[in-house]
């Protein structure tokens, strides 16, 4: 397991974060529900982007991982985890155009939170992320709200006792994770238009989870858009995910 280093959030919230390679920094966003370990490590994503010359920097969000999981409201406001990556960057002395970003499912709608706030990126990579999970965030919240608050009552093999199965897989802390989704916000279309650094928008060719990822392509000047293998689950267990981000970041 690549070792975990912290550092402390302008609010006090001890946050994680892994590195693995050498080379162009590359901020690497898990999930909801998962970490760094199981999003880009576990399945090799993040070894095969290591391997074409990048530094690549995976933080635990708040709520998540090694990171701490206070039951605070206070510590899960609008936008937090896109300050959180904010205060990363900073902490690691990361300026513009000095690194590359990239996401996946909540991952990717963090990194377009830090992009319509001003972050200046070489090169982006959105994953698992389609665009009406970025206009409207209370769809899939609502979703994973009412699993957060019905946990053991689901039907064996359902979507609902499939994702509880993967918190338990995780050893995510449910109440944590229920605060998580306050943090959420919506992005406008008229936001997205104003992304300028080039952006790959990548989902497995059998994931509507968030709505249309060649949808969000389009929402974002000069995106080109990706489809892999796999659902919105599987997805994250193929080669062809780091590949992809691999071959965008480096060309």
């Amino acid at each position: 397991m690549t070792a975990i280093q912290h550092f402390t959030a302008p609010d006090g919230t001890r946050l994680a974060w892994r590195e693995v390679g050498a080379g162009r920094p590359l901020l690497l966003i898990h999930g909801y529900f998962s970490n760094a370990q199981t999003n880009w490590i576990r399945y090799g994503h993040a070894e095969a982007i290591a391997a074409r010359g990048f530094r690549v920097i995976m933080p635990d969000l708040r709520g998540h991982g090694d990171s701490d999981k206070p039951h605070d409201p206070a510590r899960y406001p609008p936008d937090i985890l896109a300050d959180d990556g904010f205060a990363l960057l900073a902490h690691l002395g990361l300026a513009d155009g000095e690194y590359d970003l990239a996401g996946y499912s909540l991952g990717g709608r963090t990194a377009v939170r830090m992009l319509v706030q001003g972050v200046r990126p070489r090169r982006a990579a959105l994953c698992g992320m389609g665009l009406q999970g970025i206009l409207d965030t209370r769809g899939r919240g609502g979703y994973f709200r009412h699993v957060l608050t019905n946990l053991g009552s689901f039907p064996r093999g359902s979507a609902e006792w499939l994702t509880e199965g993967f918190l338990k897989t995780t050893g995510g802390d449910a109440e944590a994770l229920l605060l998580i989704l306050d943090t959420f916000v919506d992005t406008p279309e008229a936001a997205l238009a104003t992304i300028a650094c080039p952006v790959l928008v990548v989902t497995g060719s059998e994931d509507d989870d968030n709505g249309s990822g060649e949808a969000l392509a389009a929402a974002i000047p000069g995106a080109r858009f990706q489809s892999v293998p796999g659902n919105h689950m599987s997805a994250v267990t193929k080669p062809e995910l780091g590949r992809a981000i691999a071959d965008f970041l480096a060309a």
